[in-house]
């Protein structure tokens, strides 16, 4: 099942939120994982999004949203939080690969979030380099305390939706595509009983979307 050249920004997430549906609806059609798609990519690819999400288990990107080889670019660290690896690698998707939508994966229960928290809460930050994770995931926090939101869905919510923007400051290329019309932006949010993707934020889609409830 080959599906290559697509693609505005709004066809490429609902090709994207499809597969998930699948996914939740325990009817998957695993496309693109045949002899003929390996053979067909080897010479090179063309995904229609890069995903960047947290590395837990069990966001599985290719799994939860039933797609295949050469369909999505995948960039994971925990927490989704972006150094500069992650940028080039994101701004090589979009700007090399012509992906046409970015897409910002977070999930409920997340361990980065939830050490964010307790770190503010109690003052211990965990030791060696996943004190840098927590320490980046931090300003997320404190920024949706600040605005009153208090539980930990509100919470994933400002950190998936403070990793969008940090993109689009951070990368111009991503920027520049978001306003010529090219490149959708959007952050999800997973949950992990039922393995639905939420949408949290949009930027650049061509119609007007709504936040997840």
């Amino acid at each position: 099942m080959t599906e290559i050249h697509t693609r505005t920004p709004r066809d490429a997430f609902e090709l994207l939120m499809a597969g998930n549906q699948r996914f939740v609806s325990g009817t998957p059609e695993h496309p693109n994982q045949d002899a003929t798609r390996r053979v067909e990519t080897a010479p090179s690819q063309q995904p229609f999004a890069v995903l960047f999400g947290c590395s837990d288990s069990r966001l599985a990107a290719e799994i939860i949203f039933d797609r295949g080889l050469g369909d999505l670019f995948v960039v994971r660290t925990a927490g989704h939080v972006a150094g500069t690896e992650v940028l080039g690698s994101i701004e090589f998707g979009v700007s090399v690969l012509n992906a046409p939508l970015a897409v910002v994966l977070g999930h409920d229960s997340c361990g980065a979030v939830a050490a964010a928290c307790s770190a503010l809460e109690n003052g211990q930050t965990p030791a060696g380099f996943v004190r840098d994770v927590v320490e980046r995931v931090t300003p997320s926090v404190l920024a949706a305390r600040a605005a009153g939101r208090e539980t930990a869905e509100e919470v994933l919510a400002e950190h998936i939706e403070h990793t969008v923007d940090l993109l689009l400051e951070r990368a111009h290329v991503l920027a520049e595509r978001v306003a010529a019309g090219r490149l959708g932006v959007v952050g999800l949010s997973y949950r992990l009983a039922d393995g639905s993707a939420q949408l949290v934020c949009a930027r650049g889609l061509d119609a007007p979307v709504s936040a997840a409830s």
